[in-house]
């Protein structure tokens, strides 16, 4: 069918419970869906501008690269203490009750994992593993602190309390004076470290794609939560299920890229509205 003249409403929860009841749901995260947890969304309609760094800046000016992970030293030890909330909660629910199929998540915060929701496809990477651009080798990103602490003792102390910096979800945290920080190599072929993370001008393995496709096929209905679907590599599964029928609904503070594509659009906060849908979506037809 033709996504330009798919019909789109501005809902009510009324209105996404009855697009989505009886259907086996795939669910399409974003950072709007982590920000009750206390990691703040990149392009909510609240959130203040922010540049992320490319993949090209990092892996090709020293500069950056020190940059990062000064900022990333003291940023990820926030997200690392970060709990889910009622929406992620909500997920797991109707997980449980086989509403919910899985999810594919733009987030790298593990939140969904940490809540309990078993089939998760993170397709932007996880915050907790770095790994080496020249040999491949992967290590835990607890092992690399350790030997960036090492390196820059007292670093975290000097530039202020985390509560002090702003995070960002990437695990990022703005800090201005990295000048004197030292970076770690890798430990196997001195190679570049890289966070497990797929930036800005990176492309999301094709092998990780085919199962987010193959999820949103075997699903029948999209859910989108808390993501304005500004990057192609989550506004394509939304193309995806709309050109093959499926009813899309999205959930999100503002609009959203996908929009066009949707059944049904409800401009709220996801974890009240996760939640609600947890009490009252039924359980989909099993067929006879």
């Amino acid at each position: 069918m033709s996504t330009d003249a798919r019909p789109v409403t501005t809902a009510s929860l009324g209105d996404v419970v009855d697009a989505l009841a009886g259907h086996r749901l795939t669910v399409l995260t974003g950072a709007g869906v982590s920000t009750d947890s206390g990691i703040p969304d990149y392009r909510g309609p609240d959130s203040p501008p922010r540049t992320p760094m490319t993949f090209q800046q990092f892996v090709g000016d020293d500069a950056f690269r020190r940059h990062y992970w000064a900022r990333n030293h003291v940023g990820w030890r926030h997200v690392h203490r970060t709990l889910p909330n009622t929406g992620h909660k909500a997920l797991v629910a109707l997980e449980q009750r086989g509403v919910v199929l899985g999810i594919i998540t733009q987030n790298v915060d593990l939140l969904h994992e940490a809540a309990g929701s078993r089939r998760v496809i993170d397709l932007h990477g996880r915050y907790d593993r770095v790994i080496c651009l020249q040999c491949g080798t992967v290590i835990s990103r607890r092992e690399l602190a350790d030997r960036l602490e090492a390196l820059n003792p007292g670093f975290v102390e000097e530039v202020g309390a985390v509560g002090d910096v702003e995070i960002a979800p990437d695990a990022d945290a703005v800090i201005e004076a990295t000048s004197h920080f030292r970076v770690a190599d890798c430990a196997v072929c001195g190679g570049m470290l890289k966070p497990d993370i797929v930036y800005f001008g990176e492309t999301v393995p094709r092998e990780r794609v085919d199962r987010a496709y193959a999820l949103v096929d075997e699903g029948d209905a999209l859910l989108v939560a808390g993501s304005s679907l500004t990057v192609q590599s989550g506004l394509r599964f939304v193309r995806h299920a709309a050109q093959a029928g499926k009813p899309v609904v999205v959930v999100n503070r503002g609009a959203t890229r996908g929009d066009r594509y949707a059944t049904v659009t409800l401009n709220a906060g996801t974890s009240e509205t996760l939640d609600e849908l947890a009490q009252v979506l039924p359980s989909p037809h099993t067929g006879a």
